[in-house]
């Protein structure tokens, strides 16, 4: 699908807002709200548009600490990693998981309200499977965050 400056300038708002009022959205897209709700229903349906989410402030949420979690493994069976998955997918303070390249075979960002929490979390990880190496580091400080995606690539 080809994506053009409109196109652009519509992804730019609703990632930022994705309740931004059709009007607002079109008026500064020099759009018909017509037009733009159309142009919107193709970027869903291209699947540039995956799905609108409610964004939570994580303290409300009482999940205000970041946990990332290294894991290595010496195994790489497919059945190794259908059972690592399911593992990792049925703990809900597991938020992004990774197959990553290098020294690192996996890396997991885990967000819980402190210590104790996390500990229980890595009791069900190393209890699902069997880990050669499980390095955790704990974010001091949270410098930048967005769920905003770059838009300087697209074509």
């Amino acid at each position: 699908m080809k994506i053009d400056s409109i196109d652009r300038q519509l992804l730019e708002k609703l990632q930022q807002n994705a309740d931004m009022p059709l009007a607002d959205l079109a008026a500064e897209a020099s759009l018909s709200q017509t037009s733009c709700w159309r142009r919107i229903q193709r970027l869903k349906e291209a699947g540039v548009i995956t799905r609108n989410v409610a964004l939570l402030d994580r303290s409300h949420a009482n999940v205000s600490v970041t946990v990332f979690v290294a894991v290595r493994t010496s195994t790489h069976s497919q059945e190794w990693f259908d059972n690592f998955r399911a593992t990792v997918e049925a703990i809900s303070e597991v938020v992004e998981f990774y197959r990553m390249s290098g020294d690192v075979d996996y890396l997991l960002r885990v967000v819980v309200p402190d210590i104790a929490a996390y500990d229980k979390v890595y009791k069900r990880l190393i209890a699902g499977t069997q880990l050669l190496d499980v390095s955790s580091s704990f974010a001091m400080e949270e410098l930048k965050y967005t769920t905003a995606l770059p838009l300087t690539y697209v074509r």
